[in-house]
């Protein structure tokens, strides 16, 4: 058998955080969710099942992938094949267009764009909330970046066999935009899945947080549905502290934050101070995003510029959903 697809998926930002899964070892989230996918930062993913191969072939960023992101890749690829009834290994090259691991939502970006392009590559012909389950057990945040716009992910039962996301809106007739004030280039010292691991386990507050999390939820979906920008960004910078504290009460703590983290912040608050409505969310790392109406995105970038430590901004608008661009060369 030999088939391949190429695909771009874009990056999702949480604005009700996910943060926590059930325990059960099936990778499903312990909280609901709300992100928007973003337009300007993208994972471009290429698969292609080769007869002539004697293993899976993974290319990161145009690097041979280590053992641990070999393995994440393998799983999945796995899966799809299990699915397709085919044992023929794949060659994988995946690059994104902005800073893997660092806090950025590469893992939902890439994650969702493999479970695409492998799908295709495969010949299966799936629904977007069937790609959005394969991609959610590889990383619960990629089962968003199927699709566009805004997207809800629900908490999922202990021991479901089946969780996709689902779509909300597309945002397009909402002129909003979020900036991304990117602090550092470098990797994380603690990633994702296991800082979630490490407060499930010692945070005193994260039964509260799992208990706080639907109602951010809940009043995170009604305000996109209304297109209420102030009560959308409350509940954002809600639920993005509250997450946070959460981690920070871990045993040791997890301190995502950096000085220019904070710096950001406080500029954000000067700006809505001064009349600007921008709003902060941050993820497990220490970026800071910035939701505001499309016609102060502009001022919030050059403030956020400004911020000492702030590596570069990037501008964007409500993304589209995981495509394919044709076959893999």
């Amino acid at each position: 058998m030999s088939g391949a697809a190429r695909v771009v998926a874009h990056a999702n930002i949480a604005l009700a955080k996910y943060w926590g899964k059930t325990g059960d070892g099936k990778n499903l989230p312990a909280v609901p969710s709300l992100s928007l996918t973003l337009d300007a930062m993208s994972t471009t993913t290429s698969v292609a099942f080769l007869s002539e191969l004697g293993g899976d072939e993974i290319v990161i960023n145009r690097a041979a992938a280590t053992a641990g992101e070999a393995r994440r890749v393998t799983e999945l690829l796995d899966r799809v094949r299990n699915a397709a009834g085919i044992g023929t290994a794949a060659r994988v090259e995946t690059a994104n267009d902005f800073p893997t691991a660092s806090g950025l939502a590469s893992s939902a970006s890439g994650f969702a764009a493999l479970a695409l392009a492998a799908t295709k590559a495969a010949g299966l012909e799936w629904d977007q909330a069937k790609v959005s389950d394969l991609a959610r057990r590889s990383s619960v945040s990629a089962a968003r970046s199927v699709y566009g716009g805004f997207v809800t992910l629900a908490a999922a039962a202990p021991g479901a066999e089946f969780h996709a996301a689902e779509p909300l809106t597309d945002a397009s007739d909402w002129p909003i935009a979020l900036c991304v004030a990117v602090t550092t280039f470098a990797k994380k010292e603690v990633g994702s899945t296991d800082g979630m691991a490490h407060t499930r386990q010692t945070s005193p507050f994260y039964a509260a947080w799992v208990a706080r999390a639907p109602e951010l939820f809940e009043r995170a979906r009604r305000a996109v549905l209304a297109h209420d920008l102030e009560a959308l960004g409350t509940c954002a910078e809600e639920s993005a502290f509250a997450m946070h504290a959460t981690a920070l009460a871990a045993r040791p703590a997890l301190i995502y934050f950096s000085p220019t983290t904070l710096a950001a912040v406080h500029c954000v608050h000067e700006l809505r101070r001064k009349g600007t409505l921008a709003f902060v969310t941050i993820d497990a790392g220490p970026h800071v995003k910035v939701l505001s109406h499309a016609n102060d995105a502009s001022r919030v970038e050059a403030a956020l510029r400004d911020v000492p430590g702030v590596r570069e901004v990037l501008l964007a608008r409500p993304g589209p959903a995981a495509f394919a661009i044709g076959n893999a060369a």
